[in-house]
């Protein structure tokens, strides 16, 4: 049986202690739940807290890389992936992924939360307020709000409950 792949997208450099926080703890619950952690793969800021957290519970952790070159890699990741595709790797984040969790991020992130949606991925918004963004999405139950890695587990849950479409 294949395992639930749960992406974490969220700001790399610059991303602030508290959300650096809230990612480990995600990373820690997703492994918990013996789902796969996915995220940019880089040593930095909500990619790195979210593989460190999955790592020390003995999750298996995937990194999807911009570049060619491995060395940039959080040492948290398993598996990193080697793209070459510089931003475009974000199709590969999202499509990869069963479900998606985003923190606190910049124009990246958002990107990714654009396409998880307009592919049909549940979006999970950890202590990340957009507004009036994607409006239409969280409307159609598609994009949801929580404050706390565990609410976050909890909304994935129920995702699961209500689809068949992971495996």
């Amino acid at each position: 049986m294949r395992k639930l792949i749960v992406g974490v997208m969220g700001g790399g450099e610059g991303a602030s202690e508290d959300v650096c926080r809230l990612a480990y703890e995600l990373g820690r619950l997703i492994a918990q739940e013996g789902w796969v952690l996915l995220n940019g793969g880089r040593g930095v800021g909500v990619m790195d807290a979210s593989a460190k957290g999955a790592r020390e519970c003995g999750g298996l952790t995937l990194g999807v890389l911009p570049d060619r070159n491995a060395a940039d890699a959080s040492p948290y990741i398993d598996i990193p992936v080697l793209t070459g595709f510089g931003d475009g790797r974000n199709y590969i984040n999202i499509l990869t992924s069963n479900v998606v969790v985003a923190l606190p991020g910049r124009t990246g992130t958002i990107s990714e939360i654009a396409l998880a949606l307009k592919n049909g991925r549940s979006v999970i918004l950890l202590d990340f307020d957009l507004g009036e963004l994607f409006s239409e999405y969280r409307k159609a139950g598609l994009m949801i709000s929580v404050r706390k890695p565990e609410e976050a587990i909890a909304e994935i849950k129920k995702i699961l409950a209500d689809t068949t479409q992971f495996f």
